[in-house]
């Protein structure tokens, strides 16, 4: 366990940014992440996991710690369901195919979702009709102050979309080194009635889709909207989908019949950003190295030499250019460092 002073963060982040850490360590054990908090109480510290949801617009001037605890293990059983405990630092994509290898059913909709396990509460991450929140029993975190550490509950974890505990009165005082969730053994609840997955099903003429059905399914929609972070810098969807008045919309959609929408509550309807940028026009540009990507809007990429700040000041012009043709404020859902 080694610290090392300025450390390149572009292969530790999916954006591929060059940014540089003022000190780096990787820890791959609770004891040791503990033991580098005890030695280091005063510094700043920059907590980074799989480097999926950030964008890097400056270096970093603290102490970056690398969360890499692995392993995977069954907690307990019964004949219908499953707890399952991942460590932080385990792949989250890796992680789900392990488990439908087990034909454990529940996180088969969030397949080849980029990042780590540790991070996946913070996001409360979904697709696909699912969130982490429906499987989600509890996670284990470290007291950055106090080295304790804590049990967080589903209730005390306070998800909403793309939202938790840990991104609002918790945020910078907890390290996430485990997440607990509780899957199905049988009877599983296959949902195929989000987006293209029925669709894809069909093309392969599935009509009693398993687990692995709907994953491979899923993986296919991805990767023919998505780049490969390996191949094509990004961070999946930078933007949050906008949840906004139903009374707000219905205005808005007398202007725009052809908008989609999502019914969220009584009151509320959820807009897919993807759309709102694709129609305003950004949908494949490119600003330098800087662009969106050519299949999907909601994705911005860099294409090579981009920085942080050149990718932010993409981000911006799209919330602005939204804004001003639909009334309507789009979020960032990656995380702006």
């Amino acid at each position: 366990m080694e610290i090392i002073d300025n450390f390149s963060l572009k292969n530790y982040n999916t954006f591929g940014i060059e940014a540089r850490a003022k000190q780096f360590v990787s820890v791959h054990t609770v004891e040791e992440l503990q033991t580098v908090l005890k030695e280091n109480p005063t510094q700043k510290k920059f907590i980074l996991g799989g480097g999926s949801n950030m964008l890097l617009t400056k270096d970093i001037d603290a102490l970056t710690i690398h969360v890499d605890l692995k392993g995977k293990r069954i907690i307990e059983q019964t004949e219908d369901a499953v707890w399952v405990e991942a460590k932080a630092g385990e792949n989250w994509h890796e992680f789900v195919l392990w488990t439908i290898g087990q034909d454990f059913g529940g996180l088969e909709n969030m397949s080849l979702i980029p990042g780590n396990v540790g991070t996946t509460p913070i996001q409360n991450i979904g697709a696909y009709g699912t969130e982490i929140k429906d499987t989600f029993v509890y996670c284990e975190a470290v007291n950055i102050q106090t080295l304790e550490i804590k049990r967080f509950t589903k209730q005390e974890c306070k998800f909403g979309y793309r939202e938790s505990i840990f991104k609002n009165e918790a945020k910078d005082q907890y390290i996430i080194v485990a997440v607990v969730f509780k899957l199905t053994k049988q009877n599983h609840k296959i949902n195929i009635s989000y987006g293209d997955i029925a669709s894809e099903l069909s093309k392969k003429d599935i009509t009693v889709p398993t687990l692995k059905d709907v994953s491979n399914a899923i993986i296919t929609i991805r990767q023919s909207k998505l780049p490969d972070p390996k191949e094509l810098g990004n961070s999946g969807s930078f933007f949050k989908n906008p949840i906004i008045q139903k009374s707000d919309f219905e205005r808005i959609h007398l202007q725009h019949p052809e908008m989609p929408s999502y019914t969220v509550s009584e009151t509320e309807v959820k807009v897919p950003a993807g759309w709102l940028i694709e129609k305003a026009g950004f949908k494949g540009k490119r600003f330098g190295d800087a662009g969106i990507h050519k299949n999907q809007a909601l994705v911005l990429v860099n294409y090579g030499n981009a920085t942080g700040q050149e990718i932010l000041n993409v981000s911006k012009e799209i919330q602005k250019t939204v804004k001003e043709l639909f009334d309507i404020e789009i979020e960032a859902e990656v995380n702006v460092i």
